[in-house]
């Protein structure tokens, strides 16, 4: 995969900020303050971009600041900018109905209730990109009570006992991204698919 666009799914403001809806938001982020390089908004983007690497190496990093519900702007904004195609594309996403720890990467699909994909989709006029879904677990089993409790789930802070899995799985993913340059999708997917971190496992 000749990957040149990493797109983290978010909502702007510190209101947000450390959100499981962020998550997106907390991959890129690492992954800049380990270059290091900082973001710069770019409002013919509208978003933050950052660059990892110059040249063919180079990497651009893009949170979109259009509020989750229409990323697929920046996205698109971002993808004319720079003439990359859909294919040079990974979004990293946050996803409820996968267990909190656990990653998923599929080089295509639907967008599985996120409107954060939804727009995305909408935008690409396609559902032929890379994505990589990022578990933050469901509030509830019971249908009826996970629709109540599902805005208040997104939109919440990550615990303090929850932090150890978290920071493993931002780890994971940063070093999925490295492993999805070198290797391509399927192969960094046997990986990233099969993760489960050490701290969830263990237990308290």
């Amino acid at each position: 995969m000749d990957l040149q666009l990493l797109v983290g799914l978010g909502n702007p403001g510190s209101r947000y900020a450390d959100t499981r809806h962020n998550v997106g938001f907390m991959v890129l982020e690492r992954l800049a303050a380990a270059a290091p390089t900082s973001f710069r908004n770019q409002p013919h983007l509208q978003g933050l971009l950052a660059d990892l690497g110059v040249g063919r190496e180079r990497l651009r990093l893009l949170m979109p600041q259009t509020y989750m519900n229409e990323s697929g702007r920046s996205i698109r904004a971002a993808l004319d900018w720079f003439r990359l195609e859909p294919s040079q594309l990974l979004v990293l996403v946050d996803d409820m109905d996968l267990p909190f720890g656990r990653l998923r990467l599929r080089a295509n699909g639907s967008a599985g209730g996120h409107n954060g994909l939804r727009s995305t989709i909408q935008q690409l006029g396609s559902q032929e990109f890379a994505r990589l879904r990022i578990g933050i677990g469901a509030p509830a089993l019971e249908p009826q009570e996970r629709k109540q409790r599902t805005v208040g789930h997104v939109l919440g802070r990550f615990s303090a006992s929850e932090r150890p899995v978290l920071d493993a799985v931002l780890d994971e993913v940063v070093a999925g991204v490295a492993l999805i340059r070198r290797l391509g999708l399927e192969r960094a997917g046997n990986r990233l698919n099969a993760f489960r971190p050490a701290a969830a496992v263990a237990g308290p």
